[in-house]
């Protein structure tokens, strides 16, 4: 439930930050750092321990050790509260203190690596998937992209193209949820077939797999007609992108 757990570096690249840092402070001290696999780690089990250094808002976790530690026959730690440091430079959306989760939050953005070349896929144009759900900003964030020269590609657009009449996708459909789905004028009635498929996982994924696909196969053609017009940067919006 970390914020942005992707960015988090590997447990073992972080234990050895922390042993540098530790024993440039204080070498004379004998540091045993240990991960975590649970909220208590070795403070319920340990006897040698005496302290448990907490902060304000971790203050109740080390009661919790304390609680735990007499239920297994051990003394209680002596728990010493240390103030967190406040980041002067901190945004609105961002805590107070100092935070690893606003500084990951701040390398959203940031190239972390080269991007490496894939001998399968072609190098122009270059494909960037914008993805999130309802009122996440796609739409804004698409727009600002196109007007700084990239090609964009609106899979909504896509989803509502195959099932007009004559698209790709509408004679399947029509065969797998029936006539009763039809507008008068042949057109597809999008609320009623929704009324067909939700809350049934067995009909959705019968029309996921129509569906699909044939915008999968619509989104490659328009990719290469970016392509062919010498864009260099393509993006698909999707608000279910690998699918």
């Amino acid at each position: 439930d970390k914020v942005l757990p992707e960015l988090i570096e590997p447990y073992e690249l972080r234990a050895a930050k922390l042993r540098e840092f530790l024993e440039d402070v204080k070498p004379s001290l004998c540091y045993d750092i240990v991960p975590l696999a649970d909220p208590f780690g070795p403070s319920i089990t340990d006897p040698d321990l005496q302290c448990l250094v907490v902060s304000e808002e971790t203050r109740r976790g080390g009661e919790a050790v304390n609680r735990k530690r007499l239920e297994n026959g051990l003394p209680e730690l002596a728990l010493h509260e240390i103030k967190l440091m406040k980041d002067p430079d901190h945004s609105q959306n961002e805590e107070e203190k100092i935070s690893s989760s606003s500084l990951r939050q701040r390398l959203l953005g940031t190239l972390l690596q080269p991007p490496r070349q894939n001998p399968a896929l072609p190098l122009h144009p270059y494909v960037i998937g914008l993805t999130g759900g309802t009122g996440s900003g796609k739409t804004s964030i698409a727009k600002l992209l196109g007007q700084l020269g990239a090609f964009v590609i609106d899979a909504d657009k896509l989803g509502h193209a195959v099932y007009v009449p004559g698209g790709p996708a509408y004679e399947p459909v029509v065969a797998t949820f029936g006539a009763e789905i039809l507008n008068k004028d042949g057109t597809i009635n999008r609320k009623v077939l929704g009324a067909k498929v939700f809350g049934n996982q067995e009909r959705l994924k019968s029309l996921t797999d129509i569906v699909w696909p044939e915008i999968a196969q619509m989104a490659k053609e328009r990719v290469r007609e970016a392509g062919a017009q010498g864009k260099a940067v393509c993006v698909l919006d999707a608000a279910v992108l690998l699918e």
